[in-house]
């Protein structure tokens, strides 16, 4: 069991049957009444943020938390499949669990990916990666006013993000994996 004062950032607990991980807290000692704990929380299962406040002492599950280097070998449409680079065991997980991480991720690339009670459940990946844009309109100049602007560009991953008027099809750009946004080339 895992009591409100044993919290840190990064844990998993379990509320009322739900996973969920721990992005802040704080401990509150009002003058007048019990103390009690504000949390931020993250559901495991779909991302979504929630408050959550406990009374101090508070008593939750610890919920079994392991990370292992995967390498990711192919997406077919319905499932993505992995390969653990220690025992070389693949596993087939739904795509749709992993959907938004894998646009940034390449076959054969490595990722780590995050077990919940023996359950696959996220993929961490980096803050930025470095992909090549397969496809993009070229960038014309004079196109805009103020000298600035973007267009749409592919990328081999099949993703598709905004990118400055100067990027051309070939060119190696760096992506923020959080917001799905261009940061530079690479």
């Amino acid at each position: 069991m895992l009591s409100t004062n044993q919290f840190k950032n990064g844990n998993h607990i379990d509320v009322d049957g739900t996973v969920f991980k721990i992005v802040e807290f704080q401990h509150v000692k009002p003058g007048k009444g019990g103390a009690f704990v504000r949390t931020k929380l993250r559901r495991a299962s779909d991302g979504a943020v929630i408050d959550r406040t406990f009374k101090a002492g508070e008593k939750f599950r610890a919920v079994h938390t392991e990370t292992r280097k995967m390498q990711f070998l192919y997406a077919d449409g319905a499932e993505a499949h992995f390969m653990d680079t220690s025992s070389y065991e693949q596993l087939a997980v739904a795509q749709a669990v992993f959907a938004e991480a894998l646009r940034w991720v390449q076959p054969s690339a490595e990722v780590e990916m995050l077990f919940i009670d023996g359950q696959p459940a996220d993929l961490q990946l980096p803050s930025a990666v470095e992909l090549e844009v397969s496809e993009t309109e070229p960038g014309l100049r004079g196109d805009t006013a103020s000298g600035g602007g973007t267009k749409p560009a592919v990328l081999q991953t099949g993703a598709i993000i905004q990118v400055p008027l100067f990027v051309e099809a070939g060119d190696r750009v760096r992506v923020d994996t959080r917001s799905g946004e261009y940061v530079s080339r690479a």
